[in-house]
């Protein structure tokens, strides 16, 4: 009979896409050679999904940033619909096993939470979030989401650990009526203790882990086509030209 940790080894190993000797290497490399230091680091390129992954180690900075570039067969609205849907984040976003909207500051401001499964050894993260809207408007032509963590916010919830940073920029560019280039840009860090090249490797597999989920929620938006108004503003009110 197996015991009890190495069972939890085994369901860990299921849940979470394997840390290979590969990404700690990377972090090897990049302290022996400089020109590996601010400057994007292409990982994956995915074709077939039109998936592009990227990370970058900046000077003062332990842990990696990282940068995401997907196309999606989409209309803008069904894309900004999932990203706003925070309660469904549970079936699509990296690790997050529980997500809701705590605070709604204005049409295009509100603040939500999230709590994040770790690794096995290590205690689950929360954060809350504050998101900024940037409209869409025919002369810029996109829509932002600005994500900030917010530490501070509410007293820390232990055993959880708070994390210090889950900032991203989202930019959506429509491409056509049904089509939608998704640009990613983002820093996470865990806080608490973690290993340095544990965080960093993760930084590497999420993103792409999580525009796969990304893809297949809008799909699944897409056969629902609901006509339920945004809970957030996405166009800026243009005046008749």
């Amino acid at each position: 009979m197996y015991k009890k940790p190495v069972i939890t080894l085994m369901l860990a190993s299921l849940a979470l896409p394997a840390i290979s000797y590969a990404d700690v290497d990377d972090g090897l490399l990049e302290l022996r050679d400089p020109q590996q230091l601010n400057v994007w680091i292409p990982i994956k390129n995915d074709a077939k999904k039109n998936i592009k992954t990227w990370y970058k180690s900046e000077d003062g900075k332990k842990i990696r940033s990282f940068k995401v570039d997907t196309l999606l067969n989409a209309s803008l609205i069904a894309v900004a619909r999932v990203f706003l849907d925070i309660d469904n984040y549970t079936r699509w976003f990296w690790q997050v096993r529980e997500a809701k909207v705590v605070q709604k500051i204005s049409p295009t401001e509100f603040v939500y939470y999230v709590q994040h499964h770790a690794p096995v050894t290590l205690p689950d993260r929360d954060a809350y979030i504050r998101v900024t809207i940037e409209p869409y408007s025919s002369q810029k032509g996109y829509a932002t989401f600005r994500l900030k963590a917010i530490p501070d916010f509410m007293p820390e919830k232990p055993p959880l650990v708070r994390m210090l940073g889950e900032d991203m920029l989202i930019k959506l560019t429509p491409i056509g009526k049904e089509q939608v280039r998704v640009e990613v840009e983002g820093f996470l860090d865990p806080g608490g203790r973690a290993p340095t090249w544990a965080i960093n490797a993760v930084q590497k597999q999420a993103p792409y882990y999580t525009v796969l989920g990304l893809q297949r929620m809008v799909q699944q938006s897409q056969i629902l086509n609901t006509n339920e108004p945004l809970p957030f503003k996405l166009f800026e009110e243009e005046k008749n030209q």
